[in-house]
């Protein structure tokens, strides 16, 4: 059997014995998006193209590194990218493999699949980034198709960004963007947390009720918290009183520090401190 022409697969990961694992544990490669979109990056992205070169090489260090590339980049990729980086031919709308991407998920044997979730670039047509979005749709199939995976197709709106696990069966996430009218307004908070637990394979869903002052993506958890291993947990706050973000951090860190760890296990957190903005 063919799995790149038949990789879709009917069910969900927690049917099928798989979940996602922990950030934290060991994987087999890094995947990334080249990046051109001259309304995101300034000056055609070139100084994005080499910050990315620069850190694809850094990631190759330690582990292979894939990037989506397109057509029209292919070239320019070539010359800057370090020759150990495999570069796939890959249209996009923008360079948000995180977001974009697929969701790995295993199961006790070893075996990986992922999950390819639906995206509108943070929003739609209700305070999206923009549009269209179709390119970045099609990623995680590429990404899949390209690993030769099986590929569970989620029915419902959501970015790697907006989610993180421990691999142990708990996902931490924000009201704020998973409850954002503007991603799956047609679900409750009911819904949501059952199609986590069917395609994260997790059981305890944790919300943090926003995500960083004025954060474009409406609040992904990625940027303000982090679950670093079994009842470990990274956050970040803000270095002074005096900038708008202190107000809005105050109560979920503090509400953060007090949840509790499936079988009642105090989450012990290590609290990192964000730069006062630059403008």
């Amino acid at each position: 059997m063919n799995k790149i022409d038949v990789n879709k697969i009917e069910g969900t990961p927690d049917r099928d014995g798989f979940w996602m694992p922990g950030e934290f544990e060991p994987h087999e490669k890094c995947w990334m998006i080249w990046p051109e979109r001259p309304d995101t990056w300034r000056l055609n992205a070139k100084p994005a193209q080499k910050c990315f070169a620069e850190v694809a090489r850094a990631i190759s260090l330690f582990e292979p590194v894939f990037m989506g590339v397109s057509k029209g980049q292919l070239e320019t990729a070539k010359k800057m990218l370090s020759a150990d980086i495999h570069i796939v031919e890959m249209a996009s709308n923008d360079a948000w493999m995180r977001d974009v991407g697929p969701t790995f998920v295993k199961d006790a044997k070893g075996e990986i699949r992922g999950v390819d979730w639906s995206f509108n670039a943070w929003g739609g047509l209700k305070g999206g980034l923009y549009c269209p979005w179709d390119k970045d749709e099609k990623i995680a199939r590429r990404v899949l198709c390209t690993e030769n995976m099986y590929r569970y197709k989620a029915p419902f709106i959501l970015e790697g960004g907006s989610i993180h696990v421990d691999g142990q069966g708990t996902v931490l996430t924000t009201e704020e963007c998973l409850l954002n009218p503007n991603r799956n307004p047609d679900l409750s908070i009911t819904d949501i947390e059952d199609l986590l637990k069917a395609y994260l394979g997790i059981k305890k869903v944790i919300w943090l009720s926003k995500g960083t002052y004025n954060d474009e993506t409406d609040g992904h958890v990625d940027i303000c918290a982090a679950l670093s291993g079994p009842v470990w947990s990274c956050c970040c706050g803000p270095m002074t009183l005096q900038i708008p973000s202190m107000k809005f951090h105050r109560m979920p860190l503090k509400n953060f520090l007090k949840l509790l760890m499936p079988g009642a296990e105090p989450l012990k957190s290590i609290k990192f401190i964000n730069p006062v903005p630059c403008i």
